[in-house]
Order: structure tokens, then sequence, then C-alpha cells
């Protein structure tokens, strides 16, 4: 059985100010998504499903659906903020959507096989999606067998400020033991990379520590997982107006529980990400090179 690719857009129309500004970055005008579907499809994934919000469906249709008809069937499922467990309901000041893993929740409906979960405006790369694509079209893979592509940290760095990441150690099997949110991660003078850790102090990492990019791989039981953590994440927090449901949160109960593992899939592959719009640049030459070297044709969809 061929896995899905699980986009999480449904920050899209918000963060980009209205579809019709979907930034081109590539050559032809490619969408950093144009990108990440094409890698699916080489790499043999066999549909896609994007988790977006009711009021952009039309423009979403139009303008990003329709060019993929015809290359990788696709589907689209809704995260809206009132799509809550029976005996829940919105708080009269929560505005903000509940995170990450409510988004991959939506996708219960249309998801019966394993799938990835990938940001819509995040360039991770063919290899990334080839090792994952390999992990989850295994035969003997069985219910939670997780998985996650460890990117090298300085194959994610910006140039023009600081970022956050999950740093990853990986246990002696090669599984993910902890993920931890660094945030102000960046170059210091020598070009080594430092982030401050909790009591204030200066730690560097080395260049190919793991760090995850929102790039996952899930058996089906992961809704049934999500569902049951999210009732106790809405006990406890349905009233703070800004909290969230994250997937790292969700993985690193279920590793603690002994009810998943997650594999940590090493790739070579060089992230893109507009963090700044000092990086924009950056990643236009980046995919230009990319056409350049022949890895993406001119035409792609």
């Amino acid at each position: 059985m061929k896995p899905t690719l699980f986009v999480l857009a449904a920050g899209m129309g918000s963060r980009y100010g209205g579809l019709k500004q979907l930034d081109g970055v590539g050559p032809q005008g490619q969408t950093i998504m144009d990108y990440s579907i094409y890698d699916a499809i080489r790499a043999g994934f066999g549909k896609v499903v994007f988790v977006i919000r009711h009021d952009i469906e039309k423009d979403f249709r139009e303008k990003i659906l329709s060019k993929y008809e015809g290359k990788i069937p696709v589907d689209v499922v809704f995260q809206s903020i009132d799509a809550l467990p029976e005996g829940f309901s919105v708080p009269a000041d929560r505005t903000k959507p509940w995170g990450t893993n409510h988004a991959v929740m939506m996708g219960q409906s249309a998801i019966n096989e394993p799938f990835a979960v990938i940001n819509a405006d995040d360039y991770y790369g063919r290899d990334a999606f080839e090792v994952m694509g390999r992990y989850l079209s295994r035969e003997d893979l069985k219910p939670g067998e997780y998985s996650m592509v460890g990117f090298k940290v300085d194959n994610t760095m910006s140039e023009n400020g600081s970022v956050s990441r999950g740093v990853c150690s990986v246990d002696a099997e090669g599984n993910l033991a902890t993920v931890v949110e660094r945030t102000a991660i960046s170059y210091g003078p020598e070009h080594e990379i430092r982030f401050t850790d909790e009591n204030g102090q200066q730690q560097t990492l080395a260049p190919e520590t793991p760090v995850s990019m929102n790039f996952w791989g899930f058996t089906p039981d992961y809704f049934a997982y999500s569902a049951r953590e999210f009732v106790k994440f809405l006990n406890e927090k349905i009233n703070v107006p800004k909290s969230e449901f994250y997937i790292p949160s969700v993985v690193d109960t279920l590793i603690h529980q002994g009810e998943a593992t997650v594999k940590v899939l090493d790739t070579d592959s060089r992230w893109f990400g507009v963090t700044y719009p000092e990086d924009r640049p950056g990643v236009v030459a980046s995919l230009a090179a990319l056409h350049a070297a022949g890895e993406y044709p001119d035409k792609m969809f």
C-alpha cells in the first residue's frame, strides 16, 4: 500500500495574506509546496491530503489543487476551531486554532494507510521524501512504529537571525528519545551553532545534531491516540486562550508510555524556509541552482 502525504495548510491564507500571494519562489513561479508534492510523487506516495480552513476552500481548489489533477489523487479536509469532542465547546475568548496535532486529527476521515505529515511552507528536499517513503512503504510496518526525518541542524539554519528547532536525542536503536524545543539558535562569531539554555547559559550544538522540522511518519492508530490525548489537553488547557495541541507533545507522551517508537531517519537534505523576509532571496537562489543541476524540470506540473 502506498503511503499518503498529509500537508498542514490550514494556516496558509492568514500567513500569506490570502492565497493570491502564495509565494512563487521557483524559477517558473513554483511554490514551496509544489516541490514537496513533486518529491512525494517521485518517492512513491500514492495520495495527497491537505488540511485547510473552510474560508479558503474555493481559492485553494482553483489555484492549488487544479494543478495536481492527473498527477496524483488529492483530497481536502478542514480544520475549524469548533471541531471538538463531545462535551466540549469553544471558550468565548478563543480565536487561535488548536495547533498542529489538532490539524492532524482532521485527516482521520480521509486516511487509512501509513502517512507522512509536513508543513505546507517548508522545503524538505528530495532525499527527505525518499527516506520517509521507504520507511512508510515497508511490508512489515506495524502500528505504533512511527518515524521522523532528522535534519542536521546545520542544514536548517538561517544566516539572517535565530531560529527555533526541536533538538532531538536518539537512543542506541536509532529511535527518538527526546525532543526539546530550543529557541534562539544562531551562528556565533566562529560560525559555531549555539543557543541559550533554560539557565541562561550559552551552549553549542554539533552541526550534525538531528532536529525535527515537523516531517513525521505515522500509522493510522495515531488518530485514536491523538483523540485520547486531545481530551486530556482540553481538560487541562481549554481555558488558556493561546494553548496549542502540538505533535511533539503527543509523540513524547506515546514514547514515554511505551505505546510507540519513532525511528529517526537520517537525511542530507537541506531544509529551506522563509523565516525572515531576508531569507527569500537565498531560497530563490537555492531552488534555481537545483533546477540548473537537473534536480527538477522546468515544468513540474
